[in-house]
């Protein structure tokens, strides 16, 4: 997981230009129209847009992508909170990573779930591959990007991002042991697709939080070697002077920068921390 992190990480940083600038304002949109559509043919867009492994397999490819454009079931009211509301997420998500990552986020996630609900059709006849599982991921990214943003639940009660986060996969689990493992066959492959993805995208963060609580999360496969004890007095002296982390390239530190994020290069000799705009831009450290 960590190299294919690493991997997504270069990527972004190496095609800067790649993805669909504003992809959420584009999907919105979409889903918008076919709201109207739906309204106007008694639902008739959406039947021909649906995933359907069986028509697929029958030559209807269009299916494999317009899926993604049907808007969740509700009332114009609802329809309208919802596309905001996921627009709102998928910009801000958007903003922290930049375009290129993001579009490969949201590409990975539907490629995988297009993958798994094919494969889940050979004991499914009504593979469950919906946009309402994008969302999901969509919100699960925010609220670890953004954990204590704050969310009104039913536009009253506000609730901080992470609780919400917490609620929903405890609340998938139980769903899971409630339903029986027959039941579970149906769901259970689209919840892999998105806990596949989210481990790629957040692993450094996963095994942040792992060390925190005592695991042991192996970093770097490289002979060479990093002083940790001379590394807790590295951090510790930064600290005195006011931050904990300080780009060796451009000088940048997260007490100036607290959004900007830092790393330590594993190819470096000792153990020097860049910023996410150097960590695969710079010349490695010998001694």
């Amino acid at each position: 997981m960590r190299k294919l992190n690493a991997a997504v990480d270069r990527f972004a940083y190496s095609h800067p230009r790649f993805g669909i600038p504003n992809l959420m304002k584009f999907l919105v949109g979409v889903m918008a129209v076919v709201f109207v559509l739906d309204l106007f043919s008694n639902s008739y867009a959406s039947y021909m847009l649906y995933f359907d492994a069986d028509l697929i397999l029958r030559g209807e490819l269009w299916r494999l992508v317009t899926w993604m454009f049907l808007p969740t079931n509700g009332s114009l009211f609802w329809i309208f909170i919802s596309l905001s509301f996921y627009y709102f997420i998928g910009t801000s998500i958007e903003e922290y990573w930049g375009t290129a990552k993001f579009t490969l986020f949201y590409l990975a996630s539907a490629v995988l779930m297009v993958v798994f609900g094919m494969i889940s059709a050979l004991w499914s006849p009504f593979p469950v591959v919906t946009s309402g599982n994008l969302n999901q991921i969509l919100f699960l990214a925010f609220a670890t990007l953004y954990p204590d943003a704050l969310i009104r639940v039913y536009l009253i009660l506000p609730v901080k991002a992470k609780w919400l986060a917490v609620l929903y996969v405890v609340l998938t689990g139980y769903d899971l042991l409630r339903n029986g493992l027959w039941a579970a066959l149906f769901t259970l492959p689209q919840l892999l697709a998105v806990l596949l993805v989210y481990l790629v995208f957040f692993w450094d963060r996963i095994a942040d939080l792992l060390r925190e609580f005592g695991f042991a999360v192996r970093h770097q496969n490289s002979p060479q070697t990093i002083h940790f004890k001379s590394a807790v007095k590295q951090q510790k002296k930064a600290q005195q002077q006011g931050y904990r982390h300080k780009c060796e390239v451009c000088g940048r530190t997260d007490a100036d920068f607290p959004d900007l994020q830092f790393r330590y290069c594993s190819k470096c000799a000792g153990y020097h921390c860049f910023c996410e705009d150097h960590i695969f831009n710079h010349t490695h450290f010998t001694q």
